[in-house]
């Protein structure tokens, strides 16, 4: 990893969210859209620049499991046995979810939050200090791009901050599995 670049990509991408900007960068998935996930304006640009509808939902990132508490006032323990025994990236949509930016839930509460296990979005979060939201990088209805060789320059141009790290990766990236965790245990799989 070329540390320099890794670093400065880190500062800049977590200045520009502090300033309400967007950005693009790498995921535990696909390349992403985000913003600091509990500023509204920011939230609300990026449903702008997907043409995306805002009854459409996003997921946020966060670095670490025990941060989940603060967004989710009862984590089910089933949650974490899915995280653990989850061998690609699992996104869990979580009833009653505070903190965030109220574009990103659902009329039920409910919000999607996925624990990142690669290494840039983790510590994005970490120095942002909080989730960072986490979208497909293209215009709604397209095809989600498998590398950042497949963005369009829409979504390029849209964004403040393209990050460089993992730019040059042509490694076909697939999307998070989805699972709801309802009231009373219920446990709904949304996307394998």
């Amino acid at each position: 990893m070329a540390r320099p670049v890794y670093d400065e990509d880190l500062k800049k991408a977590v200045e520009i969210m502090r300033q309400g900007g967007i950005i693009l960068y790498p995921t535990d998935t696909i390349w992403g859209i985000g913003c600091d996930a509990s500023n509204s304006q920011a939230v609300r640009r990026i449903f702008e620049l997907k043409q995306r509808s805002d009854s459409k939902s996003m997921l946020s990132l966060l670095d670490s499991d025990a941060k989940l508490g603060y967004y989710v006032p009862e984590v089910p323990d089933v949650a974490y046995d899915l995280m653990d025994m989850s061998e690609k990236p699992v996104t869990i949509i979580y009833d009653n979810v505070r903190h965030l930016a109220p574009e990103l839930l659902a009329a039920d509460g409910s919000a999607g939050i996925r624990i990142s296990r690669e290494a840039f979005s983790r510590d994005l979060c970490a120095r942002l200090g909080g989730a960072v939201v986490s979208t497909s990088a293209n215009i709604s209805g397209e095809p989600s791009p498998q590398c950042f060789a497949q963005i369009s320059d829409a979504i390029i141009k849209g964004v403040d901050y393209v990050v460089s790290y993992r730019q040059d990766e042509n490694v076909k990236a697939a999307a998070s599995s989805i699972i709801k965790l309802g009231s009373g245990g219920l446990v709904k799989v949304i996307r394998e």
